[in-house]
């Protein structure tokens, strides 16, 4: 047995890898025309609508910042705290009966590893969505945000309805 077989009777692990896959490469190419294109040549703001901008922030901790520090050894820290996670995922992933299970997992997945090459490459997360109402704003966000959020979600949606299902 090797890394990507299961001893379940449907597999869903090469699906959500390539869940993971598309993340990681729609978060890094959203990245890049961001902070190549977009930003230069200084950051600013750009307004797309009235509820939604553009803008360059970058995050030197987890989710809203938190565990930020400027010490050196963070983004370091962080990154092996979300290896560690990802490893946990991809047995989970492994042993997913569900497809709604595994397109959850490998959006997390795709999430966890495209922060992580921000924290490797820069030290920080570039985050760069926008949201608000009028004066009050969401946390900036990026792709790779968006797929742990809407991967965690899923799961959720999914322990509700699995939950009924075998009621």
């Amino acid at each position: 047995m090797n890394a990507f077989t299961s001893a379940t009777p449907r597999s869903y692990t090469l699906f959500g890898l390539i869940v993971a896959v598309a993340v990681v490469v729609l978060d890094q190419l959203s990245k890049w025309w961001i902070l190549d294109v977009v930003m230069q040549p200084i950051p600013h703001v750009v307004e797309v609508t009235p509820f939604f901008n553009l803008v360059l922030v970058w995050n030197y901790g987890v989710s809203f910042g938190t565990f930020a520090s400027g010490a050196s050894y963070m983004p370091f820290v962080l990154s092996g705290i979300a290896a560690v996670i990802t490893v946990s995922l991809v047995f989970w992933l492994r042993q997913a009966e569900r497809r709604l299970v595994a397109l959850a997992i490998g959006f997390i997945i795709g999430g966890a590893i495209g922060n992580v090459v921000d924290r490797l490459r820069f030290g920080a997360v570039a985050d760069f969505l926008d949201f608000h109402i009028d004066s009050w704003h969401f946390w900036a966000f990026n792709v790779a945000d968006s797929g742990i959020s809407v991967g965690v979600a899923l799961l959720l949606i999914d322990s509700l309805v699995a939950g009924r299902e075998k009621s």
